[in-house]
């Protein structure tokens, strides 16, 4: 029949068949009955419906495609009698499992995606982070080493930003900020890791060694969604989560539970020889000290948001958590001393810690975009982070029967802080005519603000080991404050079609100020009173060779950092680690800074991307842990009690470190992927115990390999393995491990069964050495690293997901979660 000439109109609405919710985003198609021609199109919107207007009349085809979904048709005709027809609540079929198989394989991320100056991990793909935490993910970074400690350096650098949705939260390196550390935060929060090795002016100043950003999940599809796992580990290890985000019409809701319970065995031993005495009188004492140990580590964690559209492209969201976290840390000491060649002393000490934290965080954000305006963008937001910890550390000594020798009494060191960081900012991007750039500016202000006690007590007697009798002359109490207001401006233009620039500059002022009041000799060690204010320029310009944008690109960049050192390095709190070692901050300390270059270079070649980078920083007033002989304290000690010696940090001159990097992500064959990295860099040291600037070549390699065994199987197989590397008095010896994974998607991808096996064959360990004039030492610590995971994961809302749950599942940043 021929179509003649009218208005008409056709609107409905699409639901799923199984459970009635609303289908989003779904193509319908218009086309002509007699031939099949292609007449209009609509797309369902987030309540799912559809309208089609200024429609010829005459008989047509309805026609709705959706991968989810089997096809759907309906014939219809519009007459000048019935120019308008409704179709609500038009029932969709869920796709069949084999539909799915088709196409699960293709289109897959990479784990790793490297860009010039920054990598993302889409951690849903990294199967070696499952069960795992931030810590783990970050083990699979290239240039990215994580130390026994839970402390990440890059580069050879720990001086590291690290942001949660580019927000402060208190996560220090090693948690230095008094925050929760990198491995206490679990893996599966987070959908994707940035890694920007040399940030422009638009970052804090801080972090000369980088920045790191963990994404969060986010789900921005209508209705409920989320995932509910649960991993076991080997030797009593468990941990679960629940995420859940509820979209109706302009309101996003999101909940989530996380939960972490794990123990792991420890031990390691240390090794001391120390010069004593006079000249006259010189002496030689030699300790042992070999420990056995267990940790248990709980937190568990409550968020909960709303996120607000509003009019005029406007958005507004609010977010909150809270969590608590317990560390039971226990290990047992055997305790050897001698003196020059006499007997050898023996004793068996025992530590126990336990550290109770509490930390809530807030914030509030704020979006405005212009529809006719595109990249032009107004943002805000402020938040805050509370943190109350409780960190008792109890330690004792028993001698063996008959040997004579004087147990030292046992101590308690309470630690008791509470921290505070509030922070606030505000960013401006607008686009220049046609394309030319964008000028970005912005402030914010951040104060950080921590009081505390240090009460240290001794026992009252052996019978009573756990009564404690406080120690006036070692008690205090402290409080430190730092407020940094900041502003930034920065540039990007083309310089003609194939160049482009951005330059910026960055200003920060910091005003610290502390005090220690009680315990004896400490008013001598002064009080913290700083301020300053500097600048901090960044530029880059790149040169594109390629067709395309990103496929021969050649970029240079160049940015001005510094490292302020945290409350714990500046207060003189002297912590002890166990009965010989304690740490000592100092007042005096400064921060450092940093002049940071790269020259970089990507290359795609169809589906291969390789990625070389030059590199290059030069450190002024470098900050170095030292350790030394505390003499005074191991006289007053008394005989028997071996060496106590202490670990400060000090500005000890002027390193730079030189190297390069090479990355290549290379699909093998459809079935396999490989990405393999290596970082060879010279360490350099300033100012050791031999008064002399010491260099060292350094270097990592990382290899991961993807198998996709079966369209719904997978498997990881990675390894890594790092050189020796230069500390201030001495160095850390290599280390390596390697890890495999296993996972099974089940029930038509709304599940995932996982299997991992982190460190198979056992090698990863910590060594170090110390060598001064007068000290040499070294340590080995082996933590139980050979762990199996078994974990489970169900997306709610899974029904919706397009072929290929792992890439369909809660995403963050653009990326992949899961």
């Amino acid at each position: 029949m021929a179509q003649t000439t009218g208005l008409g109109r056709v609107s409905g609405s699409l639901l799923e068949a199984s459970n009635g919710k609303a289908v989003p985003f779904s193509d319908v198609l218009f086309l002509r009955a007699a031939d099949s021609t292609f007449v209009a199109v609509a797309q369902t919107t987030e309540q799912g419906t559809f309208q089609g207007a200024a429609l010829p009349l005459g008989t047509y085809l309805l026609r709705v495609q959706d991968l989810n979904y089997q096809v759907l048709r309906r014939r219809f005709t519009l007459t000048e009698a019935a120019p308008s027809l409704n179709f609500p609540g038009l029932r969709m079929t869920a796709a069949s499992a084999t539909k799915l198989g088709e196409v699960v394989v293709t289109g897959q991320k990479a784990t790793v995606v490297e860009e010039l100056g920054k990598r993302v991990i889409n951690v849903e793909k990294d199967l070696g982070s499952i069960g795992g935490t931030a810590a783990n993910v970050l083990q699979n970074v290239p240039s990215v080493n994580v130390d026994v400690n839970g402390t990440v350096t890059m580069r050879g650098s720990s001086n590291l930003t690290i942001l949660i949705d580019g927000k402060p939260a208190g996560t220090g390196n090693g948690g230095g900020a008094g925050g929760p550390r990198l491995d206490q935060i679990p893996a599966s929060r987070i959908a994707q890791v940035e890694v920007i090795t040399n940030p422009s002016a638009k970052y804090d100043a801080s972090g000369g060694g980088g920045v790191i950003n963990l994404i969060t999940k986010k789900e921005t599809r209508n209705g409920t969604n989320g995932t509910a796992a649960f991993n076991l580990g080997t030797k009593d290890k468990y941990s679960g989560s629940l995420n859940l985000t509820r979209k109706v019409g302009k309101a996003t809701w999101t909940a989530g539970y996380d939960g972490r319970d794990v123990t792991y065995g420890s031990r390691g031993r240390s090794q001391q020889t120390a010069l004593l005495g006079t000249a006259d009188n010189p002496q030689t004492v030699r300790t042992t000290q070999v420990g056995v140990g267990r940790e248990i580590h709980r937190n568990q964690e409550l968020q909960a948001g709303v996120q607000l559209e509003l009019p005029k492209d406007q958005s507004l969201g609010f977010s909150a958590s809270m969590g608590t976290e317990r560390n039971i840390e226990g290990e047992s000491q055997d305790l050897t001393q001698q003196t020059d060649n006499g007997a050898v002393l023996r004793a068996r000490g025992r530590q126990d810690l336990d550290v109770s934290v509490k930390v809530m965080q807030y914030g509030g954000d704020y979006r405005r975009t212009w529809e006719a305006h595109k990249g032009r963008e107004l943002s805000a937001n402020v938040g805050g982070v509370r943190i109350d910890a409780t960190v008792p550390v109890v330690q004792r000594q028993y001698v063996e029967a008959g040997s004579g020798q004087t147990a030292q009494p046992g101590t308690r060191q309470q630690l008791d802080v509470i921290a505070n960081i509030t922070f606030g900012t505000v960013d401006y991007t607008h686009p220049f005519a046609e394309g030319k750039g964008r000028l970005e500016m912005g402030v914010k202000f951040e104060n950080q603000s921590n009081v505390g006690s240090n009460k240290f007590g001794v026992a009252n007697s052996e019978t009573a080991p756990n009564s404690f009798q406080d120690d006036p002359a070692r008690s205090l109490t402290y409080s430190f404050n730092q407020l940094v207001p900041a502003g930034y401006v920065t540039v990007q233009r083309p310089l003609g079609p194939k160049w482009n620039a951005q330059v910026g500059l960055r200003s920060e002022y910091t005003r610290i100020s502390g005090s220690v009041e009680g315990g004896a000799g400490i008013a001598q060690r002064g009080s913290l009173d700083q301020d300053y204010l500097n600048f901090f320029p960044s530029a880059n310009i790149s040169r594109e060779f390629g067709k395309e944008p990103g496929q021969n690109r050649l970029q240079l960049s160049y940015a001005r950092r510094l490292n302020r050192p945290n409350f714990m390095q500046q207060m003189p709190l002297a912590i002890y680690q166990d009965p010989r070692s304690y740490r000592l901050g100092n007042p005096r300390l400064q921060a450092e800074f940093s002049h940071n270059m790269e020259l970089g270079h990507q290359l795609s070649l169809g589906a291969a991307t390789l990625t070389s980078t030059a590199f290059a920083r030069i450190t002024t007033n470098s900050i170095q842990r030292l350790r030394f002989v505390d003499t005074e304290a191991t006289r007053l000690a008394g005989p028997g009690a071996g060496l106590v010696t202490a670990e400060t940090y000090d500005n000890v001159g002027t390193v730079t470190n030189i190297g390069a990097e090479f990355s290549l992500n290379q699909p093998i064959a459809k079935w396999w992927r490989l990405n393999a990295s290596t970082s060879l860099y010279r360490a350099q040291v300033a100012a050791n115990a031999f008064g002399n600037n010491r260099q060292a070549l350094v270097g990592s390699v990382r290899l991961s390999n993807n198998f996709t065994i079966r369209p719904t199987l997978e498997m990881q197989l990675s390894g890594n393995l790092r050189s020796a590397a230069l500390t201030a008095q001495g160095r850390q010896l290599s280390q390596g491990s390697m890890d495999v994974a296993l996972r099974q998607r089940l029930f038509s991808d709304r599940a995932a069964l996982t299997l991992r096996v982190s460190d198979v064959f056992n090698t990863l360990k910590y060594r170090s050495e110390v060598e001064t004039d007068a000290l040499r030492s070294t340590r080995y610590a082996k933590d139980e690293t050979r762990v199996g995971w078994l974990g489970f994961t169900w997306y709610i809302g899974a029904s919706k997901a397009k072929p290929g749950r792992m890439e369909a599942a809660p995403q963050g940043g653009g990326g992949f979660g899961g």
